[in-house]
């Protein structure tokens, strides 16, 4: 193990749940600012009577037009005075949760070349902060997602590759590693939406915001704390090897890295579709929970819409360790399904989570109806959810040459960027009305089903390319 100490816990490095709570809080900032985007946009920034809080009847003027940059931004997307509001937010939300995902990338070359990945943390983690903060402001809402989005750059390929790091090859421990890690994701996603959604609906939408930007300077708190315990970065590693005369300081991919190299951009590209059905989840599915959803009231306090961003990082905490345990009962079989297998059944389960929306269209027609349609479907995206997506992290750092592996994961995250980008657009579907409501849900069901059996069409020989020799797995 590449770390400065070998104290552990629960049977992994310390390293790991100082990462887990790093991880945990700037999620938190991440989701809580994310649950409330495209409703702030629908209902308070970009009309001329806001809601004053989130899911209010109190009102008031509003000027769309103060807001730096929103009249450059309006007409790129479209110059029809007839485009509605609801769909300008999809394509901002599609391409601001895309472009989060396509700065890891760069964010992801720089630390392996010049900064390492504790810096390029640090560095990501202040711009993030500083972005939710500008959020507070009305008029300079693209400014603020600009700097989130250069921040999560350096933060997020660079937080993840460093639980690999924790870790030798061929530690058996790793998969579980990353659903540990994948816990501290889901459980800041899940608490934010209850800290800074229902100080959006109670206070204000910019206390919301301001919520968000204190979790993640919480976030880079824990890391402070936590360095010696973390894991060298690669960097200093190869460095250090150079000094020693080990290897050369420029060693190029030969054929077998080449072939591994290749094998992760295919397999990066068929998840492209998995993100663009995922993300409806913060985009039209959001919509539904505000305008088609009657939710509960609990002691006197009206649950908000934004609550909804909730359930799935719940899902995901309660199930995970049920799955981990099935993999590992599994592999004990020899039953266990490969990587790339488990990612293609994750699509089709995905995909078959739209049919409860159907059913539940049809359950409601044009009125309102129970919070059990959106709330099951989102149930079963999670299972979906954990068979590609912690399986996809833990993947990259198997398979990629150690010297590049920050720069493959932000290709693991660029699949992100081009889905979540492709999901704004999708949700122009449902806010123009192009389909029909229950016709965009069956749109979703094809797109994630006829994914996964792409992908499981794939899977033998992408293992093969990958050369990764999973114990207990079958095709």
């Amino acid at each position: 193990m590449n770390s400065k100490s070998e104290k552990t816990f629960l049977g992994h490095p310390i390293g790991l749940f100082v990462l887990f709570f790093t991880e945990m809080w700037e999620r938190f900032s991440y989701y809580g600012m994310r649950g409330l985007l495209k409703l702030y946009m629908v209902n308070y920034l970009f009309v001329a009577s806001r809601q004053i809080v989130q899911g209010g009847a109190e009102r008031a003027a509003g000027d769309p037009s103060s807001v730096v940059g929103w009249e450059f931004i309006r007409n790129l997307i479209s110059s029809d005075p007839g485009t509605s509001i609801g769909a300008y937010a999809s394509v901002i939300y599609g391409w601001y949760t895309g472009l989060v995902y396509l700065t890891p990338l760069l964010g992801g070359y720089i630390a392996d070349k010049y900064w390492g990945q504790r810096k390029s943390v640090f560095f990501g983690g202040i711009l993030m902060a500083i972005g939710q903060f500008i959020l507070i402001s009305d008029n300079f809402f693209f400014l603020g997602l600009f700097l989130l989005i250069i921040g999560n750059g350096a933060f997020k390929p660079n937080i993840s590759t460093q639980v690999g790091n924790l870790y030798p090859q061929g530690d058996p421990r790793r998969d579980g590693a990353f659903t540990i890690f994948y816990m501290g994701i889901n459980l800041g996603a899940f608490l934010c939406n209850l800290v800074c959604g229902t100080l959006a609906a109670t206070v204000g939408w910019g206390y919301g915001f301001g919520a968000a930007g204190v979790g993640m300077i919480s976030g880079l708190i824990i890391y402070a704390w936590g360095q010696k315990y973390l894991a060298f970065d690669n960097i200093t590693v190869t460095k250090n090897e150079i000094k020693s005369g080990e290897k050369p300081a420029k060693q190029p991919l030969d054929a077998d890295e080449k072939k591994r190299v290749l094998a992760l951009i295919a397999l990066c590209m068929l998840n492209i579709v998995f993100w663009a059905v995922y993300e409806q989840q913060g985009n039209t599915m959001q919509t539904w929970a505000d305008e088609k959803t009657i939710w509960p009231v609990i002691l006197g306090f009206q649950v908000p819409a934004t609550w909804f961003q909730s359930f799935n990082p719940f899902f995901i905490f309660a199930l995970a360790p049920l799955f981990d345990m099935l993999w590992r009962w599994q592999a004990k079989r020899n039953k266990e399904p490969t990587s790339v297998g488990k990612m293609a059944m994750g699509c089709i389960l995905l995909g078959l989570s739209f049919i409860v929306m159907v059913a539940g269209v049809n359950s409601i027609g044009d009125g309102k109806g129970s919070w059990f349609w959106p709330v099951f479907c989102v149930l079963i995206l999670t299972v979906g959810e954990l068979y590609l997506s912690p399986i996809g992290l833990s993947l990259v750092t198997k398979v990629s040459p150690i010297r590049i592996v920050s720069t493959m994961m932000g290709m693991w995250f660029l699949s992100s960027f081009l889905g979540n980008i492709l999901s704004g657009y999708v949700g122009i579907l449902y806010e123009e009305k192009i389909l029909s409501t229950s016709g965009f849900f069956w749109f979703l069901t094809v797109l994630g089903v006829v994914t996964g059996l792409a992908m499981w069409a794939f899977s033998k020989p992408l293992k093969k390319a990958m050369g990764v020799k999973e114990q207990g797995a079958t095709g």
